[in-house]
């Protein structure tokens, strides 16, 4: 009997843990910003199926309500942010919307209507998921050539909700998946003038001239 008990205990340990199906929000990573510049830096949500929310669900318990921050590191390498809806969202008319933000942090918070404003996620898209945000940044003048902005999902105020607010995912119930961002600050290329520009086509007219067959 113990060697059975023994046996069927070792088959357990030897069977894998399911994963748990997530949802997954990701902030993109833009890796050619100068300084002094502004940046789109895009925001989306994946819709995986066998997860509380999702176009899978019956109605009353789709993503319809989300809550996204965003802390960015160093503070002092941004001039400005903001953060509005972009993609599927676009078009869409929110029952309630809010960007509240402060030094080093921003959120977008949305609420649609089902019955009226679905938002249209694509099941089990490819990731990064629906593009359902955008983050507009303007990079400090005094920002450093090498500098890498940090743009890190906040663990705990970020999540997905029914439009009742009855349901949530979050990285806390294992529901919810963070993919962080970035921005690294480069070397601007430097704009040419107005003289350089006459000059330049003053030679691309020479050189024209010079290669075209004589007639």
């Amino acid at each position: 009997m113990q060697k059975g008990f023994a046996l069927l205990l070792g088959l357990l340990a030897a069977v894998p843990a399911m994963a748990q199906t997530a949802d997954t929000v990701t902030v993109g990573t833009v890796s050619l910003a100068s300084a002094g510049s502004t940046v789109d830096v895009p925001v989306f949500i994946r819709d995986a199926s066998g997860t509380p929310l999702g176009l899978d669900q019956p109605p009353g318990s789709r993503i319809q309500s989300y809550s996204l921050t965003v802390n960015y590191v160093p503070a002092s390498a941004v001039q400005s942010v903001t953060f509005t809806r972009a993609g599927i969202t676009a078009p869409l008319t929110p029952a309630f919307e809010s960007s509240p933000s402060a030094p080093g942090t921003i959120s977008l918070i949305d609420v649609f209507q089902e019955s009226t404003n679905l938002i249209p996620f694509t099941l089990n898209g490819a990731p990064p998921g629906n593009q359902v945000g955008v983050l507009h940044v303007t990079i400090a003048p005094t920002a450093t050539v090498g500098t890498t902005i940090a743009l890190t999902l906040d663990p705990t105020l970020t999540q997905l909700s029914n439009q009742a607010g009855t349901t949530s995912e979050t990285v806390t119930n294992g529901s919810l998946t963070l993919v962080n961002g970035a921005i690294v600050v480069t070397t601007p290329v430097p704009a040419l003038s107005a003289w350089a520009l006459a000059l330049l086509a003053m030679v691309l007219a020479a050189v024209a001239v010079v290669v075209l067959p004589r007639t």
